[in-house]
């Protein structure tokens, strides 16, 4: 049964690196916001190691009008341990977190190849799809909470 709890910023880089920022520079996965007091991350743990990771950050995005808006990034599970739910139950844990903290919309970049998992989950894309640097297209995707 895997674990998850709060954990540091660069405890998270030993997940981003290898899935979202393979080949670049450690540096590259530190996000802005990263280390503000509002600023949560999750370690998905199985058998004592992590397997996965998430952030969730307040921030605003321009497309929404709600007040109380969350951004979820750093989304990412090792990939000897995909397909197991990991990601599922790591969105859960944001989710909770961000309606304690009194939500009203949560929102990310989402890749194009991570689209039909959250849509699963019941996010929807706004917008039409966009490049972020080197990392490729990617689709802004919401949900009311």
């Amino acid at each position: 049964m895997p674990e998850i709890r709060e954990i540091s910023s660069t405890e998270t880089y030993v997940v981003r690196h290898p899935v979202l920022r393979p080949g670049k520079p450690m540096e590259t996965c530190r996000f802005d916001g990263d280390d503000l007091g509002n600023t949560t991350h999750f370690g998905l743990y199985e058998n004592g190691e992590i397997a996965g990771v998430a952030s969730l950050f307040r921030n605003s995005h321009p497309a929404f009008n709600e007040f109380r808006q969350f951004q979820l990034r750093g989304m990412a599970v090792l990939e000897e341990f995909q397909g197991r739910s990991f990601g599922q139950a790591l969105v859960d844990a944001a989710e909770d977190k961000a309606r304690r903290a009194a939500a009203d919309l949560i929102w990310f970049n989402a890749r194009l190849i991570a689209v039909g998992f959250y849509e699963k989950m019941g996010y929807k894309i706004t917008g039409k799809p966009f490049e972020i640097g080197d990392i490729g297209p990617h689709y802004v995707m919401f949900k009311r909470m």
